[in-house]
């Protein structure tokens, strides 16, 4: 990668950084706090959040028949996602410790806290622990994915992709071949970090 890529990388990271900033003082009137990991907001936001929302029965009542039925299909699907959780646990025990690669934590991509919002109904609650979940596990398959790439294959496709995880810029240039060994046992050191 050349200096001007890297340049710009470093560019992206940093806006990145000030977005995130801007976004945590633009949240600041939120009143919430969180404590031991659990979302806490002040009595008179809560019950404001309470008066707005919306009780089961006129829920039900606008939600189109179609959809409802189609509710057992989109449910099912956290069968094959718990599955690809656990084998997610395996891998990453397994792979962090024999190739000493070091993945992100489980608990940064699937995160509970929708459930403590006032104005959601009991099934609204539920549809946000399963999305919540769902992302999360796909999140968290993901990042394993794509820091396993930048193990052992980081080369750019040649085509265009359309998701890029966070390891793909750092990848060699797709035909790049001149000193491919010394340059991945390079990469393969910063895995480790």
């Amino acid at each position: 990668m050349n200096d001007k890529i890297k340049e710009m990388i470093e560019e992206i990271e940093t806006m990145k950084k000030r977005l995130g900033e801007e976004i945590v003082k633009q949240e600041e009137h939120a009143s919430y706090k969180i404590r031991n990991g659990y979302v806490e907001f002040e009595k008179e936001m809560f019950e404001k959040q309470k008066a707005n929302m919306m009780h089961l029965w006129d829920w039900f009542k606008e939600i189109p028949l179609l959809q409802l039925f189609s509710a057992p299909v989109i449910y099912a699907m956290v069968v094959p996602a718990v599955i690809l959780d656990i084998m997610l646990f395996i891998y990453h025990n397994v792979v962090s410790r024999v190739f000493k690669i070091q993945f992100g934590k489980r608990s940064d991509y699937i995160v509970f806290d929708r459930q403590y919002l006032g104005y959601l109904n009991i099934v609204e609650k539920l549809n946000c622990l399963y999305c919540a979940y769902f992302n999360g596990v796909m999140q968290y398959a993901a990042a394993i994915a794509g820091r396993t790439e930048f193990y052992f294959c980081p080369i750019k496709h040649a085509k265009k992709i359309a998701y890029k995880h966070e390891f793909y810029d750092a990848f060699l240039p797709y035909g790049y071949g001149d000193a491919y060994q010394k340059k991945l046992k390079e990469i393969r050191s910063k895995s480790e970090d």
